[in-house]
């Protein structure tokens, strides 16, 4: 095996300069290489295979060999004067390579010279003639022999303007390598621009330029000239690009040292200068900092402070590491809006104006705002409150703070605080560490440059804790109306009043608010929307929205309401509106797409248009099951994203009373079935079941969709009734839903989520809905447009749930009295 020595460009010239008996051919020209591929090669050739190096045609290159193979090979071939196939191995680490090692393109080679050198290698100096392709190996002792085919390779017949542009861009490409290279010497230069023929300057630079060999083998296996040439050349881009950004990086490095250096003097020059006419080198920054406090309005003791804090700027060295830290807390004491207020719009009119362009629906959110810009026309002054918005996502929450930030004409200031878990983030850290910085609070007042601002809260129900601390403590003191007047933060030291800046929170899920932080903050209910307040949400607000950004306009496209009733059934199953917005996207997506393809299509948008512009169904829309079967009873749930039907189904089997739970329940809601059995055993005789059939029949409950993990009590009702269904044979009433807790005396309790779950009970087209007497008030909460078409039985008692949802007709049951 053979191994390329130490070489460049610089030693093709030294080359030069062997004897004259030497058959050596230093410069080839374009009818030199037409010579070669005339040249006369036997059909099977001694392979030399080539580490970490790749031979082309006219080119001549040094090798070092070590290998006893291929020492006895070289020095067979130089003294019969014949020729060999050079070949690069595949991977360079094999030290014994066979036939599938090598690569089957090469280069037939001439022996030029072999040099004894002087610490005992062998070096051969070998001349690329043509390319060749092994066919087959014939023999591996005493090394290797191929049967091989010559390749020709492809010239232009006729160099035209395209070539020679193409030949003298690649020349320059080298050139410009040499150049920034650091392992080349500039004499290669000179030997690259005096090379004549084109394809040996193509098959020269190839062969010495700093490329791996793998790329090297690449560009030998193209036949065709012009097409190595390109690829070459884009090799070269590339590698110039390189050397230039890392030129430019080192310049740029000692231009910034200069500089650094140049400053360094000249503020040296400054300090002895302002020494010796007795000034002070930090002076200016006390007369803009004193101009600046002039204009502020705050108290006598902000101002008390700052006049301490600047005299002690004065005292310092501007050299010393505290005078930055000294001039940075100054300047965030100057950059707070201390006593600055935004004048509030009194005008509920054009409050409640704003609020219902902005939103449609929330209504109770509405409400709240214009009573607290009524008490505070009337009183002047009002501490704000901290209001909660809480609900699933994609209803608005958010977006609510800044149509009340416009309704008041306030500032809006939006934090996060979604993965929190620093405390310093909300109290700020000591000015004396190295990178302290107020708390996310104080920064948020000075970006709103108010000190009443509309503040969102946003993701509270996300606030962590760890070693670092809670922020949910540290969030105590902001969010109390009795004690934000005084907010300390740690890197001011100075109390700052929060009263007057209307906090308002959001959150999905009140139960991971911490209680006290939850004790301080006026809870809103921000429920999901009916499917006619999305059809209007989407024509008022989404529709515009997406037309705008997508540069969509109404000659483009018209989307009727049924339409967007049928995206809304069947593409998004949520309480809010944002997976409806992400599906009016898609739909506006595919028409700029058909306009900008000048394709035709139909501009009314009709609903089986929606598989072509949406794709198949994304849910089916939650419809009752039908009551065929006793023991099948429909339940209402709550989840994170709103309301859904849950379908309870019992079965008996012959057996010895087991009770079976499946559909992956809850331990509150297990505890609900065995309630549910432990009533109808205690009150059978009423139900007409015989006390026996409750131990010589297995019960099994399920609640389908088994992936989707469930709990909570208010499924109650609901299994006490599956349960009598069964045992009774007795079904259950048409278009009939339930929600419910129950108790082992047989009462009813209320449970929550309550306009969610009617939201859900009219998606599936329910008709009557059984609920605890207490969840009364909840209705009366509820606007009539949600409770359109519902039939509502108020009860108490377990017995009334069953008199209500079992129908009456009579059946041959082996299980009555």
């Amino acid at each position: 095996m053979s191994r390329k020595i130490e070489f460049n460009i610089s030693d093709i010239v030294l080359t030069n300069m062997m004897d004259e008996d030497s058959d050596f051919i230093p410069i080839i020209t374009d009818e030199d290489e037409s010579a070669l591929d005339d040249l006369q090669v036997p059909e099977t050739l001694p392979i030399l295979p080539l580490r970490n190096t790749v031979l082309f045609p006219g080119v001549v290159i040094p090798i070092s060999v070590g290998r006893e193979k291929s020492l006895k090979l070289v020095r067979e071939v130089y003294n019969n004067k014949g020729m060999l196939g050079a070949a690069s191995q595949i991977d360079f680490n094999v030290e014994e390579p066979n036939a599938k090692d090598i690569n089957k393109i090469g280069t037939v080679a001439q022996i030029i010279k072999i040099l004894e050198m002087p610490d005992g290698s062998t070096t051969v100096i070998l001349q690329g003639k043509k390319r060749f392709e092994i066919e087959e190996f014939v023999s591996e002792t005493p090394y290797h022999l191929a049967k091989i085919k010559t390749l020709k390779d492809v010239r232009p017949e006729v160099e035209d303007n395209e070539f020679k542009a193409l030949v003298s861009s690649v020349k320059d490409m080298a050139i410009k390598v040499i150049k920034y290279s650091q392992h080349i010497p500039n004499e290669a230069t000179f030997a690259i621009k005096n090379i004549e023929g084109s394809s040996f300057l193509i098959n020269f630079i190839s062969s010495n330029s700093e490329m791996k060999h793998q790329r090297k083998q690449k560009l030998l296996e193209y036949g065709d000239i012009r097409e190595r040439a390109m690829k070459l050349l884009e090799i070269l881009v590339k590698e110039v690009e390189v050397l230039e950004l890392k030129d430019d990086i080192q310049s740029k490095v000692k231009t910034d040292m200069d500089q650094q250096q140049r400053e360094y003097l000249l503020h040296q020059q400054m300090k002895t200068i302002q020494d010796e006419l007795g000034g002070s080198p930090n002076e200016q920054d006390v007369i803009e900092l004193e101009e600046k406090a002039r204009e502020k309005k705050w108290t006598e003791e902000v101002a008390a402070i700052f006049q301490k804090e600047l005299k002690k700027l004065e005292r310092l060295n501007p050299a010393a590491g505290e005078y930055s830290v000294q001039l940075n807390y100054l300047q965030e004491l100057l950059d707070l809006p201390w006593d600055d207020y935004t004048e509030d719009n009194f005008d509920l009119k054009h409050a409640q104006k704003v609020l219902d362009k902005d939103h449609f629906g929330l209504e109770k959110v509405k409400d709240r705002i214009i009573e607290h810009l009524a008490v505070l026309k009337l009183k002047g002054d009002l501490k704000s409150p901290i209001l909660c918005l809480y609900g699933p996502p994609g209803v608005g929450k958010t977006s609510l703070g800044k149509s009340i930030a416009r309704a008041l004409n306030r500032k809006y200031v939006r934090m996060s605080l979604g993965g929190l878990h620093d405390e310093s983030e909300i109290r700020g850290h000591r000015k004396t560490y190295i990178g302290a910085m107020p708390g996310r609070i104080i920064q948020g007042m000075k970006k709103a440059g108010s000190s009443n601002p509309v503040f969102i809260l946003d993701e509270i129900d996300k606030v962590g804790s760890d070693f670092r601390g809670d922020p949910s403590s540290a969030l105590l003191e902001v969010l109390d109306p009795e004690q934000n007047n005084s907010f300390h933060d740690n890197f001011l030291e100075v109390d700052y009043d929060l009263s007057k800046v209307m906090f308002v929170a959001t959150a999905n899920n009140l139960g991971s608010i911490a209680a006290p932080l939850r004790d301080r903050m006026e809870m809103i209910d921000v429920s999901g929307y009916i499917q006619e307040e999305k059809i209007e949400i989407a024509k008022r607000h989404l529709l515009p929205k997406q037309m705008e950004n997508h540069g969509i306009t109404s000659k483009h496209i018209k989307i009727s309401k049924k339409v967007l009733a049928e995206v809304i059934d069947k593409y998004t199953r949520e309480s809010g509106v944002r997976a409806l917005d992400q599906r009016i996207a898609k739909i506006m997506r595919r028409v700029a797409r058909k306009v900008a393809m000048e394709e035709e299509y139909d501009v009314n948008l009709k609903v089986e248009d929606l598989k072509e512009f949406l794709g198949t169904e994304t849910f089916s829309r939650e419809k009752y099951q039908g009551n065929e079967f006793a023991g099948v009873v429909t339940g209402l749930a709550w989840t994170s994203v709103g309301g859904e039907i849950l379908f309870i189904e019992s079965s008996l089997s012959a057996g010895k009373g087991k009770l079976t739970l499946t559909g992956n329940l809850g331990d509150v809601m297990k505890e609900s079935a065995l309630l549910a059995q432990e009533y109808l055993r205690a009150h059978c005789n009423t139900l007409g079941i015989r006390k026996e059939a409750f131990d010589e029949w297995n019960l099994h409950v399920h609640v389908p969709e088994g992936a989707i993990p469930k709990d909570g009590p208010s499924a109650g009702v609901t299994m006490v009734t599956a349960m009598a269904s069964i045992f009774t044979q007795r079904k259950v009433k048409k278009n009939l839903a339930m929600t419910g807790e129950i108790t082992l005396r047989g009462k009813v309790l209320p449970v929550g989520g309550i306009k969610e779950k009617i939201l859900a009970a009219k998606r599936a087209g329910i008709k009557e809905i059984i609920l605890c007497n207490e969840n009364k008030k909840d209705i009366e909460e509820i606007k009539d447009v949600y409770l359109k078409g519902l039939t509502f039985h108020f009860v108490d008692e377990i017995m009334e749930v069953l008199d209500i949802a079992l129908m009456k007709q009579k059946v041959d049951n082996p299980l009555s009295i």
